[in-house]
Order: C-alpha cells, then sequence, then structure tokens
C-alpha cells in the first residue's frame, strides 16, 4: 500500500468531540477520487490531542467508510503502553498499516528511537510506516539510525520530512522491501520525480483530486502553481490553513481543531479564500 498518494484527512471536531458525520464527509471525496491510501489520525489528524478511546472509535469509522482503499493509522504516543494499545485497536479494527513518529516530550536519543521501534515492530501483524518528523518530534534520523530501524521486522515504508541531498544513497540504505515517502506538500513534486515512491499529503485530505494531478504529472507544473498555497503552509502550518479551507467550504463547523489550536484568521484567511478560487482548488 506504500506507494501513490496517500490523503492525510482532518479530524474535525464539534465542541471538543469527534464530529463523525464530517469526518465522514471529508473522507468521501477521498475514496470517490481513488487515492492510494488514506492516512488517518497523522498530523493532520490532530492524534496527539486525543485520547485512545477516540483514536480506536476514528479508526473503526475510517476503515469503515474506507471501502477498499488502505487505511494507515497513526499509533503515536508518549507510552509505550499507549503505543501497543493503539497498534492493537488498529489491527483490530482492520487498518492495512500504522504510522509512528518517535514522539516525546524529552528529546530522545538514537539509541531509545531504535530501541522504541524494535519494541513495538515485534506486536505488529501490518507493516509500519517509520516518520522522520523533526519540525514537530525535535529528533532528526540519521541515515545510519533510519537503515537500522528499516532493516526491523514489519516495516514497510519510511516518511521524511524533507528530501535529502542524495536519494539514491538514502534508498540504497533500505531494504528493497521499503518504499520512500515524502511529507511537506511543497517538495512532493519535486520527491517524486527524483525517485520517491509515495507522497503523504495534506492537500489531498480535502483537495484529492488537485493532488492527484500533482501525483501523476511527469514534471512540477502542477504543483509550482500552487506555491502560494505553500507558503500559507510554511508560514501558518498546513493544519490550520487546511482547517480554515474546511471551514470555509462548509465541510466541517468552525472550530474543527482541538483547543488552542486555531485555522487561520484574518488576512492570511481571507487570502486562502481568493487562492481556492482563483486556483479552482478540488
Amino acid at each position: 500500500m506504500f506507494h501513490g498518494l496517500s490523503a492525510f484527512p482532518l479530524t474535525p471536531l464539534k465542541a471538543g468531540k469527534f464530529d463523525e458525520r464530517a469526518f465522514a464527509g471529508l473522507l468521501a471525496p477521498l475514496v470517490d477520487a481513488g487515492v492510494d491510501s488514506l492516512g488517518i489520525l497523522g498530523s493532520t489528524g490532530s492524534y496527539a490531542y486525543l485520547t485512545p478511546d477516540e483514536r480506536a472509535y476514528i479508526t473503526r469509522c475510517a476503515v469503515e467508510q474506507a471501502g477498499d482503499i488502505p487505511v494507515m493509522v497513526s499509533i503515536g504516543a508518549l507510552r509505550l503502553e499507549d503505543i501497543l494499545r493503539l497498534a492493537d485497536d488498529a489491527q483490530a479494527a482492520g487498518a492495512s498499516s500504522v504510522l509512528m513518529a518517535p514522539v516525546s516530550y524529552q528529546r530522545l536519543t538514537a539509541d531509545e528511537v531504535y530501541a522504541l521501534y524494535e519494541r513495538v515492530t515485534r506486536q505488529l501483524s501490518v507493516p509500519l510506516c517509520v516518520y522522520d518528523n523533526p519540525a514537530t518530534t525535535g529528533f532528526e534520523f540519521s541515515h545510519a539510525l533510519m537503515r537500522a530501524v528499516a532493516a526491523l521486522p514489519n516495516v514497510g515504508s519510511v516518511k521524511c520530512g524533507r528530501v535529502p541531498e542524495d536519494v539514491a544513497q538514502l534508498r540504497a540504505s533500505l531494504p528493497p522491501s521499503v518504499t520512500l515517502g515524502i511529507s511537506g506538500d511543497w517538495q512532493a513534486a519535486s520527491a517524486l520525480r527524483a525517485g520517491f515512491d509515495v507522497w503523504y499529503s495534506v492537500v489531498a485530505g480535502l483537495f484529492p483530486r488537485t493532488a492527484l494531478a500533482i501525483a501523476r504529472a511527469a514534471d512540477t507544473a502542477p504543483s509550482d502553481r500552487l506555491a502560494p498555497l505553500w507558503a500559507l503552509f510554511r508560514q501558518y502550518g498546513s493544519l490550520r490553513v487546511m482547517a480554515a479551507a474546511a471551514e470555509m467550504a462548509g465541510r466541517v463547523e468552525a472550530p474543527a481543531l482541538p483547543f488552542p489550536l486555531r485555522a487561520i484568521s484574518g488576512e492570511p484567511r481571507e487570502r486562502l479564500a481568493a487562492l481556492i478560487e482563483s486556483l479552482a482548488l478540488a
């Protein structure tokens, strides 16, 4: 399942509680558009702000809604016991894979990160995507550590927060069965042209056909058109931007994000509205 376009939708809240109806409304267009997989409860899905019980229920809802499209579910958490429970819940719900970043309040060492993945992968019956997301976790994988973690049982993909200078060197360090994925939507077109296998996409969670056009293109032109949107992502964070887009489209109720997070407002929101109209995002 680790190929093509993986769409990461919001997890909409209503009065601080999971809005199942709005969530189903967000997933249906992704399924209809034919994205290659769904990434549920990632950073865009606000997983860190939800309880294990809420995450288990949301996972079941996503799998039911997804039909034949594979579902990947984040199991990241601070405590090992919660990670293992979330892994069990995801597998029991029928998730096709799980995603995990090395989340910690205290910044982890390389040995601690390896030990975490070694422990978790032993309990999995579905493949795991390793998420290198230093902007959020404060921890960045070295090539040596990524090579060691990728060689663990049940690892199926790595999700990189940036495009390395030498993609061929990184790929050569990974087992042949492990695919190479990119996040950070503004980097996706270049990464795919450089040989990445999968785009783990935020914009696809609301505008799947726009993202599919970028993912299927042989050049970067479709992505270059979205440069003003990518600039908003980099300045305010893609989560806040996409929440505002979903609110303006009436797809979710405002506020849709967990407190104290807020969708962009004021002049940036007005700029976003103009962009959505001018770019004919779909």
